[in-house]
């Protein structure tokens, strides 16, 4: 409900639907960059630390090759030396480097990787006490080991070869310096071990997270396009209910106002002997032309029929059926029941636009000498009930609908205010129609 007053001819909004605003879809712009900048973040930082991890155990192997190589020894030793250099950096080079991040997330192949980089830096040592350097890969590279134990694991291997081989194992050591080297190692895997699991909890948070914001920005897509498709749908339900509302309004107020002055010319034809009938049914032609342009332009504009501007349902009725009477020359009174109490605008703009359908009706087909209007205030719902006593009709022939939309444009101002249109006739014995609407009071838009 919107208070009386439709949407306006263009717009191509109908009544009661919210469209996505420009604010709105901003705002999920918005939102959608600041979400892609945080994944962008993210991912630039774990790029980065990818390929710090990647230098790591170059880095350490040159740096432990110049020490070594800037001792003096010979060159077949040097040689010998560099072979197990390039044994080593090959086993990095293939085992890790080369490999994709999917690759590098696999327990299994990751614990060979790391196995084998333990087996190269243990010969290196074992030639060389400097590559202790290199070793220290193990510290960094434990960190791709999964799940979180095997990566202290691998710390604790990485602290004993780099506290045993460089220096040997403490052969006749006493149980203050076995207790410091046991120290030394505890400490480094505790350490260095508590390190990298936190790293591989963040990491998989991280992850986690990117992938949860990746599948929230599909579903921002998705959601788009939905918002997309549903504001052309709005649209589109918009032009129809817009098409429905003029042919509805064309057909009461054009229509029906040019058939009462073809009726009244036609009228004033026969009476052309007779002035005074002539000079009625003329200024009633002219008047229903001016009544007829004036609720056209009401029409278009989406305003309240005239005769509700300055009064309420039974008093517009009242005023409608009164001059229907006078200008069909057929009796026709009005009766109102129960309390009458002020009904939201559409409410008393459908059952009033009824009343007229059902006595234009009455003046083209029924041939009625007396019509009655009965408008009933129940608790929760209104109704109107036109009688007449003309010469009836079957109810399911299309012939007396006038042209297949009068009783047609009943029925849908019922149904869009969830009410109910019965009609009960049979040829020479009049008809009732009953109208049933909820009953909506003013104020009521919620």
């Amino acid at each position: 409900m919107d208070g009386g007053r439709r949407t306006p001819r263009g717009e191509g909004v109908p009544l009661g639907v919210t469209t996505p605003g420009t604010d709105a879809s901003t705002g999920a712009v918005r939102r959608a960059m600041a979400r892609e900048r945080v994944v962008r973040q993210d991912w630039d930082w774990e790029h980065q630390f990818d390929r710090a991890m990647a230098w790591v155990p170059y880095v350490t192997l040159a740096l432990s090759t110049v020490l070594v190589l800037a001792q003096p020894q010979s060159w077949a030793h040097r040689f010998g030396t560099l072979g197990l250099v390039a044994l080593a950096a090959g086993w990095v080079l293939v085992a890790f480097t080369l490999r994709s991040a999917e690759w590098r997330s696999r327990a299994l192949p990751m614990a060979v990787y790391f196995t084998g980089l333990l087996v190269a830096a243990t010969l290196l040592m074992l030639r060389e006490p400097l590559f202790f350097v290199f070793t220290i890969t193990g510290f960094f590279h434990a960190f791709v080991l999964r799940p979180w134990y095997v990566s202290v694991l691998g710390v604790f291997a990485t602290s004993v070869l780099i506290n045993t081989i460089p220096l040997g194992w403490p052969d006749e050591a006493t149980a203050e310096d076995l207790a410091g080297f046991v120290t030394i190692i505890a400490i480094q895997t505790v350490a260095i071990g508590g390190g990298t699991v936190v790293g591989t909890k963040i990491t998989e948070q991280n992850t986690q997270r990117k992938k949860a914001l990746e599948d929230l920005e599909q579903a921002l897509e998705q959601n788009a396009g939905l918002q997309a498709q549903l504001l052309t749908q709005a649209r589109e339900a918009g032009i129809n209910d817009e098409r429905q509302r003029m042919a509805g309004e064309i057909h009461d107020t054009i229509a029906q106002g040019l058939t009462g002055i073809v009726t009244q010319l036609q009228a004033a034809e026969q009476a052309a002997d007779r002035p005074e009938e002539w000079r009625r049914h003329l200024d009633n032609a002219a008047r229903l032309a001016r009544e007829s342009l004036s609720e056209a332009r009401r029409s278009v504009g989406a305003m309240r029929p005239e005769a509700l501007e300055t009064a309420h349902l039974p008093e517009a009725l009242s005023t409608v059926v009164q001059t229907w009477s006078s200008l069909n020359g057929v009796r026709a009174e009005v009766t109102t029941t129960g309390t009458p109490r002020p009904m939201h605008p559409e409410v008393e703009v459908a059952l009033l636009r009824t009343a007229q359908e059902a006595l234009a009706n009455v003046a083209k087909h029924a041939h009625a000498s007396r019509v009655g209007l009965t408008l009933s205030y129940m608790e929760d719902v209104v109704t109107l009930d036109v009688r007449d006593d003309g010469t009836g009709f079957e109810p399911g022939s299309a012939a007396n609908d006038g042209g297949g939309f009068g009783l047609t444009g009943m029925r849908h101002r019922m149904n869009r205010l969830a009410g109910t249109l019965e009609i009960e006739s049979e040829p020479g014995v009049g008809t009732a129609i009953c109208a049933s609407v909820p009953a909506i009071p003013t104020g009521a838009d919620g």
